[in-house]
């Protein structure tokens, strides 16, 4: 063993450059992609903010089932990203196209049954987060055509998550750029009717939403059929080929997740619903506040997107000296960005408020609420990268799916309940009871980060 080799291993940090030009240059565009593409959504808000606060909240309601849609999205995405990583480790592309092929079908599916939920029951579905008949009313007409772009976004999320798998991260920035432009003119044109165009409100805002999910899913299309060198999707009949030894895989590593990913994920809106049987100033305040936290939060799910990616290729190498020290190193960036992301998010409080026409009332609570949340970022910029990224993109995807169980519904839930009903505790100290889980789950996340135990092989060889 070389000393060069002896001192690497033996390092509490990586010292290897190219691990952290890697690093930052896929945090980077991820981050940027992630940010671009929720502006689509923050557009919407934006602009129907300044059109009414009735609209506003409407559509906040029914962005709690796409958050639900992306959920699931994340769930067959991330899978897809556990095994594909490791397989293009090795340099095995195959089964990275056939997983890509099996998740994609799984994908469809979901879509299916979503789509059926939304046609059947939509007024149901948006009373369980808000009891008031005017943003119920508003909300069906938002719905009714944006689910149908919940099954494009699956599928453009199941293929973007197969690029990045293997290292191609570029194209879904400029997807999300071209989008969040064709969102924002269609949007300025037709929520207030200008140019000529008839005056649509949320049903505009809603065409906006349409055409930005079209585009994308076209120009991902476009890029695989024409200009992708590396995945290859369409070659050898990879994507459609049938192996039930990747399906049994790929099911074992996406039921934990999905587990995970959906209870956890059944517990956000079900805490918006907490809020909106409170008052309409709490909707409108959390929506708000709510709107700017997800803004950077989605900066640490580009910090969870590239762990996974280089932990599950190293593993794929067979790296196993690297793999702690590039492990301990991310962690200790996701906590200093998460300093910077809290003290951002708590300095601009105020003036990121002052661009929506709220009422005072409102507007004083998104002020607290936002507070609150620059604390609670700091906490799930480490534990939300660490667990998610490096854990369960090594294979271990049933501890993240134990703990988020045990802190959501045995703890968080029903002390939100508590909080919000039985004591008749003010909003803010609601949703900081809400958010505490992002902050006392980085113990047990420490815990089992130190132990190395989630390091998981995952591929099977070649036949």
């Amino acid at each position: 063993m070389t000393a060069k080799y002896r001192s690497e291993k033996e390092s509490f940090f990586t010292k290897d450059r190219d691990f952290y030009r890697t690093l930052f240059r896929m945090l980077s565009v991820v981050a940027l992609q992630n940010i671009v593409a929720y502006s689509v959504n923050m557009a919407d808000n934006l602009m129907l903010g300044s059109y009414s606060q009735t609209a506003l909240s409407a559509a906040a309601t029914v962005n709690q089932i796409f958050f639900m849609v992306q959920q699931f999205a994340l769930s067959v995405g991330n899978a897809l990203v556990v095994l594909a990583s490791q397989y293009w480790g090795e340099k095995r592309g195959g089964p990275v196209r056939t997983l890509t092929g099996i998740a994609l079908r799984l994908g469809i599916a979901i879509s299916i049954g979503i789509l059926l939920l939304c046609s059947l029951i939509p007024g149901p579905l948006l009373e369980l987060f808000t009891d008031s008949e005017a943003i119920v009313a508003e909300g069906m007409r938002y719905l009714a055509p944006v689910q149908w772009t919940f099954a494009l976004f699956i599928v453009t999320n199941v293929l973007m998550s197969a690029l990045r798998s293997v290292g191609i991260v570029n194209i879904s920035f400029y997807i999300s750029v071209v989008s969040l432009v064709v969102n924002v003119a269609i949007n300025y044109t037709l929520i207030f009717g200008r140019f000529g165009f008839p005056e649509m409100g949320i049903v505009g805002a809603a065409v906006g939403t349409i055409a930005a999910r079209i585009l994308e899913l076209v120009i991902v299309l476009v890029y695989l059929l024409k200009f992708d060198r590396r995945l290859r999707l369409f070659a050898e009949n990879g994507l459609f080929k049938k192996d039930s030894v990747l399906r049994r895989d790929y099911t074992k590593v996406y039921l934990p997740i999905m587990c995970s990913q959906v209870l956890w994920g059944i517990s956000v809106p079900m805490q918006t619903a907490i809020l909106g049987h409170l008052s309409e100033d709490a909707i409108a305040a959390n929506s708000v506040a709510t709107t700017f936290y997800q803004y950077l939060k989605v900066i640490v799910i580009a910090m969870s997107s590239p762990s996974a990616v280089m932990i599950g290729n190293a593993i794929g190498r067979g790296d196993k000296e690297r793999i702690r020290s590039d492990a301990r190193t991310m962690s200790v960036i996701d906590v200093a960005i998460g300093l910077v992301l809290g003290i951002a998010l708590f300095l601009l409080r105020r003036p990121l408020i002052s661009c929506y026409n709220l009422t005072d009332s409102a507007s004083s609570m998104a002020v607290s609420l936002m507070a609150v949340m620059s604390v609670v970022m700091v906490g799930m910029s480490y534990q939300m990268p660490v667990s998610f990224g490096i854990i369960q993109g090594a294979g271990d995807g049933k501890f993240t799916m134990t703990m988020n169980m045990i802190s959501t519904w045995l703890i968080v839930m029903p002390l939100s309940f508590l909080a919000a009903f039985w004591w008749k505790w003010p909003v803010e100290a609601v949703v900081l009871v809400i958010q505490s889980d992002q902050i006392f789950k980085g113990l047990p996340t420490f815990i089992r980060f130190r132990s190395y135990r989630w390091i998981r092989k995952l591929t099977k060889p070649a036949a």
